[in-house]
């Protein structure tokens, strides 16, 4: 198993010995196509190890910061993680929350404002500010103590995730839920911020060009989504695996290939540019290098992408395994 990082690398995140020197712009280390790393890996009992390869058999989970390189962590159960018994562990304080015995919560991702917890019903619930309809209830309204997201009642969601101002779930079925600030093109939905963005660097006249366009194509922008909206990344399989950066999103289909979308001024789509995408688009890098992706994580402004090689026993299209 190999782990993958592109996107901001100003602080050497992704790759060592590439800190920005006087006179050289953020710009410089942009980390634009995936590349394989040389990360550390600790547990609880071993001293840290510079490797790149690892056993498929060994579970292994990297940890981001904005400004540190990732580091990878085994003996994940042992790993310091925002749930505690009976509540929950916050960065201000008082430190510990509790939370009421009734939700019996599994999941806990925090954005930079919000969180969204996940029950073992499949249930979520939100709280935190509402500014960007980070909470997904419909309104721009906080939330002091956990509301239960009412849109997605009766509709058991097996993960969920945070970015910045944004939030994504998905169900059991492997369908993917978005809501919130959609400013980026980060929930995966038209945005008028972006596509302006993207017609003043074409020359092509900005936001008169795109309120033309809008006119002659109905097209609606958004730009917060205050309740959940179903996104369909591929409709050839199920979403298995996801994760928000400040603003932008990846997920991982149920047949390893890794879709990403938002801001990418930094190179965080893995696309090979600095541009943001108001779509999934699937990075072709892995499938080129013959590749599965089984987990993709998060930085604020980087992505992080585990990969295996494909087994060429699996159906070479799906690379899912047929019973005899």
């Amino acid at each position: 198993m190999n782990w993958f990082g592109f996107g901001f690398n100003a602080f050497g995140q992704i790759r060592a010995n590439e800190k920005l020197t006087d006179g050289e712009s953020a710009a410089d280390a942009n980390v634009t196509n995936p590349i394989c790393i040389d990360i550390l890996c600790r547990n609880l009992e071993e001293e840290p190890v510079q490797i790149c390869q690892h056993s498929s058999h060994v579970d292994t989970r990297i940890r981001t910061s904005w400004s540190r390189r990732a580091a990878l962590h085994s003996n994940r159960p042992s790993l310091a993680f925002p749930l505690v018994p009976g509540g929950y562990i916050a960065s201000n304080p008082p430190f510990y929350r509790p939370l009421s015995p009734q939700l019996l919560a599994v999941s806990l991702a925090l954005g930079t404002e919000h969180a969204v917890l996940l029950t073992a019903s499949g249930d979520i619930y939100t709280w935190g500010s509402g500014s960007h309809g980070q909470l997904g209830h419909g309104d721009l309204s906080p939330q002091e103590e956990p509301r239960a997201m009412e849109a997605l009642l009766g509709m058991p969601m097996s993960t969920v995730a945070a970015g910045g101002w944004h939030s994504v779930c998905t169900s059991a079925g492997g369908d993917l839920y978005v809501w919130g600030w959609n400013e980026s093109g980060q929930l995966g939905l038209p945005s008028r911020a972006l596509r302006g963005e993207q017609q003043k660097s074409q020359g092509t006249g900005g936001a008169s060009t795109c309120k033309d366009q809008e006119e002659g194509s109905n097209e609606v922008f958004i730009s917060i989504q205050a309740f959940p909206a179903l996104v369909d990344v591929t409709q050839s399989c199920e979403v298995s695996k996801i994760s928000c950066g400040s603003r932008h999103t990846a997920a991982v289909t149920s047949t390893g290939d890794l879709y990403t979308w938002g801001w990418g001024e930094y190179g965080q789509l893995g696309q090979g540019t600095v541009s943001s995408s108001d779509e999934p688009r699937r990075v072709e890098f892995f499938k080129d290098q013959g590749l599965r992706v089984v987990d993709v994580v998060c930085g604020p402004w980087n992505t992080f992408v585990s990969a295996i090689k494909k087994d060429p026993s699996l159906h070479p299209d799906t690379n899912i395994l047929y019973p005899l």
